[in-house]
């Protein structure tokens, strides 16, 4: 009998840990232990395509208002007087509003405020928050904003809400190409990226259409007053469905379960934290009564900590100069190219050819990128070389372009070197999301974001300019300008030779964010606890 007796008690030690039930704790028997889920049941209507089509759509609607805002429905002329006295009235916002050329320009700019603050801490928020919720509270800034823009009064009060449609923009931005990542299937991952990002050229399209119909047959304000009708459904459903979650962080339940309620505190005061079922439970008071301030210092130090883990990546600081040095060339062509191409060439309607080709190219060749970059297996190294590479001949075509005396040749060799050009969209974002690991990546596209606008297409426009006042020559600046895709190439040619690994699996879960390295210790394993158990029930 007691052979028997022993032989069942080592079978019991040998047995699979059992579920977690409401006396699992030892500390407190009210709570469970089971282990932290890195991952979350998705919502049952849920499917990865489903999540696409959303996505782009977002981001469809994102850039229509990027359009319209840009075109002559919505933004206008302001009304001018001849020489008899005859006065015309102004039209949309620039007529109702009497504003300056400079002021007009602001207004197609000021989202870059918000846009460029808000980016970095929508990333460093993902950190202790949801990120589909913050995608929401994002969707929602901009559908008020937008609809904001519709009911404006003066230019201050445009120019602010713009600034919010920056603001709201910030957080897909930064949340959504990870989300894509996750979910999209892994032999057509870039694909998915280049239809994400296909959205852009398209959306801008469709906006110029949309805005100048609305603006012309309404009123500017109902075009703004349409793009939050048609936002709002999605910032109510990324409140309403269940979150989804991000890999490389925890769900909301299990950052609840890392952070106890004071009625927890009083049965393991004076411990740390316990480690039950290799998960970190926090227990100490100071954790659970943390102030404001201090969870602000944590949320700093973490972002100060993640930024320099970003920036020590050779991968990444390499990708992202050569985002930057493709963007101050694209920056240029879309302001100074229809007027470059009517110096040049004496174009009947520059505004429609470029326009035109810039939209078919950008389409074609975004998509064709991903195609190419998952056809021939994506990996970190392939993708620098179809950058050096689609770049390199994209500059030779567009550079070819210039020198050419004939607009049919022009159009021709353009629009080769855009389709080329516009293929580098799907790789270089994939770089920026597989050359950091999962929980980097928000941050990682929030920098990429803000790199790309500070030191690409918002100094390209002015120093373009700067350069054509002194030498007086469009083609000769357009050459120059056209250039630096060279440089670009140069640059992500050399990301081909850095040593690099993709860490899309590399964290499992995230770290507990509002608890100090400092106060946590490794406790009990769970069959450490069973076997305290067995030990007091012999």
């Amino acid at each position: 009998m007691a052979q028997s007796e022993q032989q069942q008690q080592q079978q019991q030690h040998h047995q699979p840990p059992a579920k977690p039930t409401q006396s699992s704790n030892p500390f407190n028997p009210q709570m469970t232990t089971s282990p932290i889920s890195v991952s979350a049941p998705n919502p049952s209507w849920f499917s990865p395509k489903r999540l696409l089509v959303m996505l782009c759509t977002i981001n469809m609607i994102n850039y229509v208002d990027r359009g319209a805002i840009a075109s002559n429905g919505v933004n206008g002329s302001i009304g001018i007087c001849d020489d008899s006295g005859i006065c015309s009235a102004g039209s949309g916002i620039q007529g109702d509003f009497k504003l300056s050329n400079f002021q007009d320009g602001v207004l197609s700019s000021a989202f870059m405020v918000g846009l460029l603050m808000a980016s970095p801490i929508f990333a460093s928020l993902a950190k202790s928050h949801n990120p589909f919720r913050l995608i929401g509270v994002g969707l929602s800034v901009w559908t008020f904003a937008t609809a904001g823009c519709g009911s404006s009064i003066d230019f201050w009060t445009i120019a602010i809400c713009r600034m919010l449609v920056g603001v709201g923009e910030a957080s897909f931005i930064s949340l959504a190409a990870p989300f894509i990542d996750d979910h999209a299937p892994a032999p057509q991952k870039t694909a998915w990226l280049a239809m994400f990002y296909m959205c852009i050229p398209t959306g801008i399209a469709v906006g110029y259409v949309y805005g100048g119909f609305v603006g012309d047959n309404y009123s500017w304000r109902y075009a703004f007053w349409g793009e939050a009708f048609c936002m709002l459904p999605f910032a109510v459903l990324a409140f309403a469905m269940n979150p989804l979650q991000l890999k490389g962080f925890a769900p909301a339940e299990s950052r609840k379960f890392l952070e106890p309620n004071e009625t927890t505190s009083p049965l393991i005061e004076g411990s740390d934290v316990s480690n039950i079922n290799s998960c970190v439970i926090v227990s100490s008071d100071k954790a659970s009564r943390s102030s404001p301030a201090s969870k602000s210092l944590n949320q700093l130090s973490r972002f100060s900590k993640d930024m320099k883990e970003l920036l020590r990546d050779k991968v990444y600081v390499v990708n992202i100069l050569g985002y930057v040095s493709y963007n101050f060339v694209i920056g240029a062509y879309s302001y100074w190219g229809p007027k470059a191409g009517y110096s040049i060439y004496r174009m009947s309607n520059p505004d429609l050819l470029f326009g035109g080709i810039t939209i078919v190219c950008g389409i074609l060749g975004t998509l064709a990128g991903g195609l190419i970059l998952d056809s021939v297996n994506a990996t970190i190294n392939n993708a620098f070389k179809l950058l050096s590479g689609a770049t390199i001949l994209g500059a030779i075509f567009c550079f070819s372009a210039f020198c050419v005396r004939s607009l049919y040749f022009f159009v021709v060799l353009f629009s080769m070197g855009e389709l080329l050009v516009f293929a580098t969209q799907a790789p270089v974002n994939y770089v920026s999301l597989r050359c950091v690991k999962p929980s980097l990546r928000p941050l990682s596209m929030a920098v990429s974001t803000v790199s790309i606008h500070i030191f690409g297409d918002v100094p390209s426009s002015p120093l373009a300019g700067i350069l054509q006042d002194h030498v007086n020559n469009w083609r000769v600046t357009t050459l120059v300008v056209t250039s630096v895709l060279f440089f670009a190439s140069g640059i992500w040619f050399i990301g081909i030779f850095i040593s690099n690994s993709d860490k899309f699996n590399e964290d499992g879960k995230e770290e507990v964010s509002t608890v100090d390295r400092a106060t946590k210790k490794p406790l009990f394993e769970e069959n450490t606890v069973e076997g305290a158990q067995d030990s007091g029930e012999a």
